[in-house]
């Protein structure tokens, strides 16, 4: 069991200090070169891989290239585009209802508000930071996708089960300026290292200070299982 530091402020700092060096490069794995094929590529990501996601989206940006296009596409046309991705009936409805809100309340653009992005189909909280981020550069929040859900809760971040709460906790402990970042290095680590059912804890540059490594700790505190 490591030894986090004494203070959730501390323990996000340090945290991060060494995952920037573990993971220099990382950023968002989806594909994209618009702000519309950003939104489209993150609502297909919901529950479905992002190599996964970039592979349908490949042919699906060359076929829908604006609003009208996925407006004026029918649910069965799309859902053909889409098949492969996780829920690709009910993300065909999200597609086309946000190609006719686009067109009829925002002249084809993609909106820079939380408010207005989350008022379309199949956008959460979740998924309009990340468009706000990386469409619009603007950071209002923490994306709390599964691998932020899992690792701030085993290294002692939070406590809370929800996204909306933990990002609400991340929030109060993590530096402003990192919250874009701390999204893309947890998911990075995530894959690499602290993995869902088996993490490499004996590969792990923040095992010293997480209180759910394996070597000596009976729980994972993400799950609150025993090992």
């Amino acid at each position: 069991m490591g030894t986090p530091l004494d203070s959730r402020e501390a323990q996000a700092v340090e945290v991060l200090d060494r995952l920037y060096e573990e993971y220099p490069d990382t950023d968002i794995s989806l594909n994209f070169s618009t702000k519309l094929e950003l939104l489209v590529a993150v609502v297909l990501s919901a529950q479905c891989t992002d190599e996964r996601v970039n592979d349908i989206c490949e042919d699906l940006f060359e076929t829908y290239r604006s609003p009208e296009d996925y407006a004026a596409a029918s649910e069965e046309e799309l859902a053909d585009d889409i098949y492969g991705i996780t829920f690709h009936n009910n993300k065909a409805g999200y597609l086309k209802g946000i190609g006719e809100i686009l067109v009829d309340e925002h002249d084809g653009e993609v909106p820079d508000t939380m408010s207005e992005l989350t008022d379309l189909p199949g956008v959460g909280r979740k998924t309009a930071n990340v468009v706000l981020q990386h469409a619009h550069d603007v950071t209002e929040g923490i994306v709390v996708d599964t691998h932020v859900q899992r690792i701030s809760r085993r290294l002692g971040l939070t406590e809370e089960e929800r996204p909306e709460a933990i990002e609400e906790d991340l929030m109060d402990v993590v530096p402003e300026d990192d919250w874009r970042m701390f999204t893309h290095l947890f998911i990075s680590h995530g894959r690499a290292t602290c993995t869902a059912r088996s993490p490499d804890c004996a590969d792990c540059v923040l095992a010293d200070i997480c209180p759910s490594e394996r070597g000596d700790s009976s729980a994972d505190l993400a799950s609150g299982a025993e090992w």
